[in-house]
């Protein structure tokens, strides 16, 4: 990973992200910073975190683009082809700590898991 430099835009956004423990989008991130960034900037810093594999991007059922810090869940990093859960009630996106099975037919492997559950969280539930 290479060595970038800090600037008032990181910081602004990385302060918002580590605020919450939900995914949020670009939107919502824009409408928390309290010091004047353009979208283009925001969502170059979001891709910039990305790529160091700070924070994981999520692809929603809605076709909308979420952002998270990388956290650990009970001491452990969450693997990177984690599920995400989608509320429908409460509208959040949350990266679900524990394991989720599936299964495949014969002779298909996995490589990368972009996947969404969608329902009512546990806490609107």
């Amino acid at each position: 990973m290479m060595k970038r430099r800090t600037t008032p835009t990181k910081e602004a956004v990385m302060a918002v992200l580590n605020a919450t423990p939900k995914a949020l989008s670009q939107d919502a991130i824009v409408q928390k910073i309290e010091i004047g960034i353009d979208r283009a900037t925001i969502y170059r810093v979001l891709n910039q975190f990305c790529d160091d594999g700070i924070v994981h991007k999520i692809v929603a059922d809605d076709g909308k683009q979420y952002f998270a810090v990388c956290k650990k869940c009970d001491q452990q990093q969450l693997p990177d082809n984690h599920f995400h859960f989608r509320c429908t009630s409460c509208q959040t996106i949350e990266c679900l700590p524990a394991v989720v099975n599936f299964s495949l037919p014969e002779h298909y492997k996995v490589e990368k898991v972009n996947c969404v559950l969608i329902g009512v969280c546990k806490d609107c539930a």
